[in-house]
C-alpha cells in the first residue's frame, strides 16, 4: 500500500508497563496500514491487546506505559507525522485536529459538573476556534447524529441516556474535522438496538464527512455489518488480516476460526456451542513459538518453537499461521457466516432520542 493510500502506518509497535513482577508487553511487534476512508475494524478477546493499540494511534498510552516503534501519520497535504515523537503541545493539537477518539465510556468523558454546552465551547477555545463559527458546526454535527442540539448542549451528561451521550461524544469528536476517528469499543455498554442504530449511524458520518474509522470491539457480528478490513489480535499481536467477506468465509488462522466458532448463534443449540478452550497467555510470560500454540490443535514443535510472520494467502489477506491451509479442516465453524444471525443494519433515526 503507497503512502498515498494510507493514513496511518504502524511500525514493529511494542507497549510495555513495568511491573512488580517484570516487564509487562501488552502490545508486541505490531505491523499494520490504515488505508484512507476504510473502515478497520481490530477485533479479539478481552486483554489481547486493542485498546492499548488503540491508544497508541494518538500516542495517548497512559503513564507509565511506553510506546516503542514507529506510529507514523500521513495527512493528505503536509509531511508525514511521527506520533510517538509529538511534544506535549503538538500532541494536543493533533488528538483533535488530525486524529479523534471515541472511548466506551460517555460518561467518563464528558465533565458532569457542566453542560454540554460548555465542553463543547471549551474544545473550540483551547484550539483557538471561532467560537460562534465552531458552535454552528456543533449544531450541525449534534442534528447529523440524530440529536435536538439545544436539548443537548444545555444538558448535563447525568440527564441524557447511554445512547444520546455517546452520540454527542460522537459529536464532539468530530467537531474539529479531524480525518481519523478511533473507536474503542463505542458500543459496549449500550442495547442491542442501540449498537446497530450507532454503527449505521457511522457508516452515514464516515460518507457524510469523509472519515476513515478504526473501530475497537469484541463483537464480531456488530462488527461485520461495518468494516472493510477487519485484524485480528490475539496476545497482544495481530494474528490474520483481510476483508470482511474473507475472513468470514476463509478465515485461515486456527484462532479466528475458533473466535467465529465461538460467536453466539441462534440456529445451534447451547450445548452445541463452542468455547476457546485454554488460557489466554500472561503479559509478563512471553511464549516461545507461537502465542496460540497452547491452544491450538494443530500446533506442532514448529509452532513452539518458531514464531509464525504474517504470510500472504491470498490478496489483502494474511495469515501468522504456518499451516493457514490446513486450518479450515483442523478448525471446522458449526454454522457458515450467512446462516449466522446478522447484526443487520437498522436505521439511525432508531431510539434517536432514548
Amino acid at each position: 500500500m503507497s503512502n498515498t493510500d494510507t493514513i496511518v502506518e504502524v511500525s514493529n509497535l511494542d507497549v510495555t508497563f513495568q511491573m512488580d513482577r517484570g516487564q509487562s508487553h501488552v502490545v508486541r511487534d505490531v505491523n499494520l496500514d490504515v488505508a484512507r476512508n476504510e473502515t478497520l475494524g481490530i477485533i479479539g478477546e478481552s486483554g489481547s491487546g486493542k485498546s492499548m493499540l488503540a491508544s497508541s494511534f494518538l500516542n495517548a498510552v497512559i503513564d507509565p506505559g511506553v510506546s516503542t516503534g514507529k506510529v507514523m501519520y500521513h495527512p493528505e497535504d503536509g509531511a508525514p507525522v511521527s506520533v510517538l515523537e509529538l511534544s506535549d503541545s503538538e500532541l494536543d493539537r493533533f488528538r483533535w485536529e488530525e486524529v479523534a477518539m471515541v472511548f466506551q465510556g460517555a460518561m467518563s468523558s464528558f465533565n458532569p459538573v457542566t453542560k454540554i454546552r460548555t465542553q463543547f465551547r471549551e474544545t473550540l477555545q483551547d484550539h483557538g476556534r471561532d467560537i460562534p463559527a465552531g458552535m454552528d458546526r456543533a449544531h450541525e454535527l449534534l442534528e447529523s447524529v440524530y440529536l435536538d442540539p439545544d436539548r443537548i448542549l444545555d444538558s448535563y451528561a447525568h440527564e441524557l441516556s447511554g445512547g444520546m451521550k455517546q452520540r454527542a461524544l460522537i459529536a464532539l469528536s468530530l467537531l474539529l474535522e479531524p480525518d481519523l476517528l478511533v473507536l474503542d469499543e463505542p458500543t459496549a455498554a449500550l442495547d442491542l438496538l442501540m449498537q446497530r442504530s450507532i454503527v449505521t449511524l457511522l457508516d452515514e458520518l464516515q460518507t457524510e464527512y469523509d472519515l476513515t474509522l478504526v473501530f475497537i470491539t469484541h463483537d464480531l457480528p456488530l462488527l461485520t455489518t461495518l468494516a472493510d478490513r477487519i485484524a485480528v489480535m490475539y496476545a497482544f499481536n495481530l494474528t490474520e488480516i483481510g476483508t470482511t467477506d474473507e475472513l468470514l468465509y476463509n478465515a485461515s488462522h486456527p484462532y479466528t476460526r475458533a473466535l467465529l466458532d465461538a460467536t453466539p448463534d441462534l440456529n445451534v443449540p447451547v450445548d452445541e456451542m463452542s468455547i476457546i478452550k485454554g488460557s489466554k497467555p500472561d503479559p509478563v510470560d512471553r511464549i516461545s513459538g507461537c502465542s496460540y500454540s497452547p491452544r491450538c490443535p494443530i500446533a506442532d514443535d514448529r509452532c513452539r518453537s518458531e514464531e509464525p510472520p504474517m504470510m500472504t494467502v491470498r490478496d489483502a489477506h494474511e495469515s501468522a499461521c504456518f499451516y493457514y491451509d490446513d486450518a479450515p479442516d483442523a478448525v471446522p465453524i458449526s454454522a457458515a457466516p450467512d446462516e449466522r444471525p446478522s447484526s443487520g443494519r437498522t436505521t439511525a433515526t432508531e431510539g434517536r432520542d432514548n
